[in-house]
C-alpha cells in the first residue's frame, strides 16, 4: 500500500511493529474472575504499538516508514496511517485477520489490554531489513545520517532480534520499546540506544519490584549497563534517563486524564522522532513526556487530526 510521507530534515525513522484493531470497552471496574461487568460504551479504532508510535512520530515531525502486517479487514487503519503522514508502502496485507486488542478502560482513565496478534505474527525480519537497507542507501546518497529504527515486542520475537541486529550492523540507531516484556539476548539489548521500558517491564527485566522514583533511577542505571542507554517511564511520575553512569529525572506533568491508552506509545514515538532530528536523548525524553501527557487528554490510542495538529514539545 502507499501513503503520505512528510518532507523534513533529519534522519529517516523506520518503525517496525504491530497494527491492530482496538476494541475499547468502558467499564465501571475491571472484572474479577467469573464476574460479568456491564460496560457503558464500545468502540473500534486503530491501534497497535507499532502503528501508534509511527503516528506519534509523524505528528512530531519525523519522516516515518512503517513496516508491519495487516489483514484485509485492516486496510482502513493502514490508510489512516498514510493519511497521518506515515509511509505505509512496506505494510504487507496478508490473508490473516488484523491483530485485535481488547482494551478495558475504567472511569479513572486507566486501562487493561489483551492482544490477539493476528497478522502481526506474519511480520518477518526480512521485511524490516529491506526497508532499513533502502533508507541506509538513501542516507548515503544525500550524505545524511543513518536511520533511526524503532521496534516493540507485539511482533514475532525472532523478527525483533534479527531486526535489531541487522539495523545495528548497518549503523542505524536502535530504539527498542521492550513492551510487552520478553527476555532478549544480551547482544540485542547491548545495542539499544535507548532501551525504553515502564516500571513494570523494568521490574520484569531485573527481577525485582520497581515502584518508586528511587527504584526507577536504580533500574535505569542497571539497564543502562546492559544497553547503550535506558529510559524508564513512570506515567504521571515522568521518566528517568540513564547513560554512562549518569541519571536524569524528568518530572511528570499534571493534566486531566481521559484515557491512558496509547500514552506510552505517544511518548516513545515522539522520543524516536526527536532522536531522528538529532536531539540529545534527555531533550528527546522531555518531548516524549509532554506528548504522553497530551495523549491522556483524548480517547483512543492514536491522536485525532494527527497530520494537521503539530504537537508542541511542552504543554
Amino acid at each position: 500500500m502507499s501513503g503520505g510521507r512528510p518532507e523534513g530534515g533529519g534522519r529517516a525513522l523506520v518503525v517496525v511493529g504491530s497494527i491492530n484493531r482496538d476494541l475499547t470497552l468502558r467499564v465501571p471496574h475491571r472484572p474479577d474472575g467469573g464476574e460479568t461487568v456491564l460496560g457503558t460504551e464500545a468502540t473500534f479504532a486503530p491501534g497497535g504499538k507499532g502503528a501508534n508510535q509511527a503516528m506519534a512520530a509523524a505528528r512530531a515531525g519525523a519522516r516515518v516508514r512503517f513496516v508491519g502486517s495487516a489483514g484485509p479487514d485492516g486496510t482502513s487503519f493502514v490508510r489512516a496511517l498514510g493519511d497521518g503522514g506515515v509511509d505505509v508502502s512496506a505494510v504487507e496485507i496478508t490473508g490473516s485477520t488484523t491483530g485485535l486488542a481488547v482494551v478495558l478502560v475504567t472511569t479513572d482513565g486507566q486501562n487493561s489490554i489483551v492482544v490477539a496478534p493476528g497478522a502481526n505474527e506474519l511480520l518477518t525480519a526480512e521485511q524490516a531489513e529491506r526497508v532499513v537497507a533502502a533508507e541506509e542507501a538513501a542516507a548515503e546518497e544525500r550524505h545524511g545520517g543513518a536511520p533511526v529504527v524503532l521496534l516493540q515486542c507485539e511482533i514475532p520475537i525472532g523478527a525483533v532480534v534479527d531486526g535489531v541486529r541487522t539495523a545495528a550492523a548497518r549503523g542505524a540507531r536502535v530504539v527498542l520499546n521492550l513492551a510487552p516484556y520478553t527476555p532478549l539476548p544480551d547482544d540485542v539489548l547491548a545495542v539499544c540506544d535507548p532501551l525504553v521500558v515502564n516500571e513494570s517491564e523494568a521490574g520484569q527485566a531485573l527481577g525485582r519490584r520497581v515502584a518508586t522514583g528511587a527504584d526507577a533511577a536504580d533500574a535505569a542505571l542497571d539497564l543502562a549497563r546492559r544497553a547503550r542507554s535506558a529510559v524508564v517511564t513512570r506515567g504521571a511520575g515522568g521518566a528517568v534517563v540513564a547513560r554512562a553512569g549518569d541519571v536524569t529525572v524528568i518530572p511528570g506533568l499534571t493534566v486531566p486524564v481521559v484515557d491512558t491508552t496509547g500514552a506510552g506509545d505517544a511518548f516513545v514515538g515522539t522520543l524516536a522522532a526527536r532522536l531522528a532530528a538529532d536531539d540529545d536523548l534527555v531533550a528527546a525524553v522531555r518531548a516524549g513526556n509532554a506528548a504522553g501527557a497530551r495523549a491522556v487528554g483524548h480517547r483512543g490510542a492514536q491522536p485525532p487530526n494527527a497530520r494537521t495538529s503539530p504537537l508542541p514539545e511542552e504543554l
